[in-house]
């Protein structure tokens, strides 16, 4: 459905004085270009200033047939026809004509004018093109100046090149591309000259219509259109066409049908069209290599003959490329955002998007037969016969999405692409022939039908009153004795409609004082911003009446991409935007946006969301938002569920935007009403930290009184009692429920005890309120809950440290939370660093105790002991091992403080442990000396977890012998029983015989007899005794090995 608003999209028309009557129109570079009909004249006229002043004439080499301009070059690319011949020329520096310098020479293609043409200056140039078929379309590339030709079976493409005259050195259009926009000419302008760099051949197809942008190329047919996209390659490849192989090709039944069937194939899919195109490549000199091609686009339509519609009737036109560049874009600017194709048929136009695949975007239908179409950035201009018609097109939609990758989030939105278009006002004129478009100037040529005129499509009322003039003046024929059916041509003028040209038009335009039947006319559109505000003001006659309706939200998404399409637009457009008047644009995009977000915040549930992006770009403030959604007191209209969505997106967000006490009760009143079960969540909000405390808490009685009672509902209100500073009441509140609901209800409502976070940074985040009163009353509470809350993902390990250094506690509560983390992860980098960090902890601490008691400073006892003692942790946690025996004998009978000896068997434990790493242990080790007997502890497990058994062996029997059996009972087992004799036996005897009256070493050395008289033979076990051993020591171990022995 296209949707017809009474828009006026024009501000100002002007007619151009052109003696003679124009036979064909095209425009560029600032000029109008008009052919005279029957004749061999182009004239140029400026477009850009007011009266559209004269230029310039220079003749032709024949009678013009097609005219073309090409931006980039500045030249002109025609087909001309002299004796019964078909020609195609280009004419460069033609502008040398206005200067009265009639100098003009005329060359073939890639000859350069040499002597006396060099010499003299550059001068106007006539380049003949020539072709081995009749060309029948021409289409000119605005970027790079290439020329493709349509002609009966092929495509010729060639390519522009720059020549300097004197040193013949071939450039690249787009280095110059400066010079081919100067509006005057150059003494040092380069020539112009063309190269045929690709032939494509398409077996019986006569192109009708040909256009070109960069690598894209497409062909219109009557019924038929085929995008093609051609790749220069620098590699050289063969290039198969897709019907070289398909010789024994089974034809399709349907095949046989005398008219095709419709058709519609998209990208890679297009390949598979009964169209064949293959590549003849010329070379080009500059080294491109081979060109390859791929299927873009194929379109076909039939005629409904059932309709009433002939072939004639159906033919398309208006093929139109049209790129879209923009100032932001993230691709170069030798490449567009968007590549856009439009074709029309009489009754129906069609708008496909070509890049980052291939999409129909627009269906345009037409309100009668429309002659030609042109396609801008805002509107798409069409012709009838008697009227000129603009339509909204949905480039600017496309365009955004392509350049910023927010549109469609929660932070921006955009109209969507696929939303139905508008017809603005029509504008009436008689006979319009044809039409062209430069940036906002429409060009339209009008001319009287007096020879051979079509039947056009007449409505009854109309029909009816031709009837009646026929009559009329058949009778006044018959009345003086004339018969006009004896006579064809007197029969044909009586059925031209001359009483009806007055009534068909509303406004009739009039002719010039020659009082000729034609007119050439120069239309100015209007300004986006202008058309803007005309739309807001259309627009407010829906919001009076009824603000959801679908017309009002269609209008203003209009008015949205006029805005969108004005500044996406690249600063080397033609009309470009200074900076006070794209400050206007964006603050009338800003106030579009409020609009649109007051649409969408009173709409349905479907499209509620957008409300949000379009308040965000809008750039109002929260509180300017709920003004806008207040309901009034007499209105029976609540807040709609766009404007809760928004609400809730903003006090969920973690924004550090906070309400003012007036604000925050009036949200929480809005919730009261709205959604009560979102109470807890918008009281949790940081946005929200000055409301009432009273207030609240007589809303939650409410609910709670409705609903019943909940933990969330419960801890909320415990908040709001801490806030009224009635401890009784909180703790009466927080002792309503168990621990491990309280828990689960910090998991579903993080925000009651953790503000901020945005981005997971720890530096944003804090504490609220009631976790600071967790940590003096319920500290137990607010462990289980940090840990609960980083298990499932809610807080990161970075931020939960953060929020209990700000609490302080002497590191108290940090490492509780350490080792309840440790007891409840299961992720090995975390386990790793919790490590790491108790380890270090520990350290420190036994590491200040330490140095206290050697300063013989007076320890200061914890505040408060830790939450887990070693002994839990070793029954509760697999990464604290149960303590060695040896290490009881090693470890003192008493310490100087609690808190050392339990840093001390944590830090043990962990060393007893299956998960901590000595090797990033040691170096936090050397902080440790080991002259005391605990410090000597952890430095030989350390040693022993390194397999380092000799070393440990001998340090131990150095210091504390008496530990030597139970260390050697626990640590020299399976593969290193060997130690025993090895190590162990042989290092006490030595030591027993320098200290013989030891009586540790020697019930040492007697354990480990036993021991060895226990694993070895007796052979071995003989080898083993010293040789100044007594004998009647030894003994008694011999006869217990060989008893052994032979009991085996």
């Amino acid at each position: 459905m296209v949707h017809v608003y009474n828009c006026h999209p024009f501000a100002s028309q002007q007619i151009v004085q052109v003696e003679q009557e124009p036979g064909l129109v095209c425009c560029g570079g600032g000029a109008l270009f008009v052919v005279a009909t029957g004749g061999c004249k182009v004239e140029a006229y400026n477009v850009e200033q007011e009266g559209c002043p004269f230029i310039c004439r220079f003749a032709t080499m024949g009678t013009v047939k097609s005219i073309q301009h090409s931006k980039m070059g500045d030249y002109l690319v025609t087909i001309e026809e002299k004796n019964s011949a078909t020609y195609l020329r280009a004419y460069t520096n033609w502008r040398y004509q206005a200067e009265g310098k009639a100098r003009v020479g005329v060359r073939l293609l890639g000859h350069l004018l040499r002597g006396a043409s060099v010499r003299g200056g550059v001068q106007m140039e006539i380049i003949e093109i020539p072709l081995s078929e009749r060309p029948v379309a021409v289409a000119c590339c605005p970027v790079t100046g290439d020329l493709l030709v349509g002609c009966e079976d092929t495509l010729v493409l060639f390519a522009l090149r720059r020549q300097n005259p004197q040193s013949v050195i071939l450039q690249s259009a787009s280095q110059n591309s400066s010079q081919s926009q100067a509006q005057t000419p150059s003494s040092n302008q380069n020539f112009l000259d063309f190269e045929r760099s690709v032939i494509l051949h398409l077996p019986k197809i006569e192109p009708k219509q040909v256009a070109l942008w960069g690598g894209y190329v497409a062909v219109q047919m009557e019924l038929e259109v085929l995008v093609l996209k051609l790749d220069a390659s620098s590699e050289s490849k063969t290039i198969e066409s897709p019907n070289t192989k398909k010789t024994d090709h089974i034809d399709d039944p349907a095949d046989f049908m005398v008219l095709p069937r419709h058709q519609e194939l998209l990208g890679d899919v297009a390949k598979d069209c009964d169209i064949r195109v293959s590549i003849e490549n010329t070379g080009l000199e500059d080294g491109k290599g081979q060109y390859t091609l791929s299927y873009v686009l194929f379109r076909r339509f039939t005629p409904d003959f059932f309709q009433g519609c002939s072939v004639e009737g159906t033919q398309l036109h208006s093929l139109q490329l049209y790129p879209l560049f923009t100032s932001n874009q993230s691709v170069p600017l030798e490449e567009p955002a968007c590549v856009f194709c439009f074709f029309s048929l009489p009754n129906a136009g069609y708008l496909y998007s070509l890049k980052g695949g291939v999409e129909l975007l627009s269906t345009y239908q037409y309100p009668e037969k429309v002659l030609k179409a042109v396609l801008t950035d805002h509107l798409l201009h069409v012709i009838t016969k008697n009227a000129v018609q603009c339509f909204t097109v949905r480039c600017a939609a496309v365009a955004a999405r392509v350049v910023d990758p927010y549109i469609d989030t929660t932070m921006k939105a955009c109209p969507p692409c696929s939303m139905e278009v508008c017809a603005l006002r029509m504008q009436l004129f008689i006979g319009l022939r044809s039409m062209c478009v430069y940036g906002r100037h429409v060009i339209l040529l009008s001319a009287a039908d007096t020879e051979t005129p079509e039947e056009p499509e007449r409505t009854p009322q109309r029909r009816g009153l031709e009837l009646k003039e026929h009559t009329l003046l058949t009778g006044i024929f018959l009345a003086v004795g004339i018969d006009p059916a004896t006579t064809p041509a007197l029969e044909s003028f009586l059925f031209r409609p001359f009483l009806s040209r007055k009534w068909t038009i509303s406004s009739p335009k009039e002719t010039s004082p020659a009082g000729h039947g034609w007119n050439l006319y120069v239309i100015d559109t209007v300004s986006p911003l202008t058309l803007y505000q005309e739309m807001v003001e259309y627009s407010e006659r829906y919001a009076e009446t009824n603000p959801q309706a679908q017309n009002l939200r269609h209008l203003l998404s209009e008015a949205h991409l006029f805005l969108r399409a004005s500044l996406l637009r690249t600063e080397q457009s033609e009309q470009q935007q200074n900076i006070e008047d794209r400050q206007e644009l964006e603050e009338a995009l800003r106030h579009n946006c409020a609009q649109l977000g007051d649409c969408f915040s009173r709409g349905t549930q479907k499209d509620c969301h957008l409300a949000l992006p379009y308040y965000r770009m809008s750039g109002l403030s929260v509180t300017e938002v709920m003004a806008r959604n207040r309901p009034l007191p007499s209105s029976p209209h609540t807040y709609g569920p766009g404007f809760l969505f928004y609400l809730k997106h903003f006090l969920f967000e973690e924004t550090e935007q906070t309400l003012s006490q007036e604000e925050a009760d009036e949200v929480i009143d809005i919730f009261s009403q709205s959604e009560p079960s979102q109470l807890v969540s918008v009281c949790a909000s940081p946005s929200m930290i000055n409301l009432s405390p009273t207030k609240t808490l007589q809303i939650l009685i409410h609910q709670e009184d409705t609903c019943g009672v909940s933990v969330l509902l419960t801890i909320t209100m415990a908040t709001m009692m801490l806030c009224l500073d009635d401890l009784p009441q909180y703790t009466q509140l927080m002792e309503r429920h168990a621990e491990m609901l309280l828990v689960y209800g910090f998991i579903e409502e993080p925000r009651l005890l953790l503000h901020g976070g945005v981005g997971f940074q720890h530096t944003h985040i804090r504490a609220t309120r009631l976790t600071c009163q967790l940590a003096k009353s319920q500290p137990g509470l607010l462990v289980a809950a940090m840990v609960a809350l980083h298990e499932n993902s809610k807080v990161q390990l970075e931020q939960a440290d953060h929020i209990f250094e700000e609490l302080g506690c002497e590191k108290c509560l940090q490492v509780d939370f350490w080792e309840a983390m440790l007891m409840a992860s299961s992720q090995e980098a975390v386990i790793q660093e919790l490590l790491f960090r108790l380890v270090s902890i520990y350290i420190e601490r036994l590491t200040i105790t330490t140095s206290a008691t050697h300063l013989n400073e007076p320890h200061i006892p914890s505040r408060r002991r830790p939450l887990k003692s070693p002994e839990d942790l070793i029954n509760s946690c697999s990464h604290y091992g149960a303590l060695y025996p040896w290490l009881t004998v090693l470890n003192p009978a008493h310490t100087t403080s609690s808190q050392h000896q339990e840093a001390l068997y944590k830090l043990q434990s962990l060393l007893c442990g299956p998960s901590l790493s000595v090797g990033f242990v040691v170096p936090l080790m050397e902080r440790l000396s080991e002259e005391t007997l605990w410090g000597f502890s952890l430095h030989l497990l350390c040693s022993t977890r390194r397999g380092q058994y000799d070393h440990s062996i001998e340090k131990l029997l150095d210091r504390c012998p008496q530990a030597i059996i139970a260390y050697a009972n626990h640590q020299l087992q399976d593969k290193h029983m060997v130690l025993w004799w090895q190590k162990l036996l042989p290092e006490l005897c030595n030591r027993t015989r320098a200290a013989s009256d030891n009586s540790i070493l020697l019930a040492a050395l007697k354990e480990t007899l036993v021991v060895v008289a226990m694993e070895m033979s007796p052979t071995d076990f003989l080898e083993l005794i010293p040789d100044d051993g007594t004998a009647s020591y030894f003994l008694p171990h011999l006869l217990t090995c060989s008893q052994r022995h032979l009991m085996a």
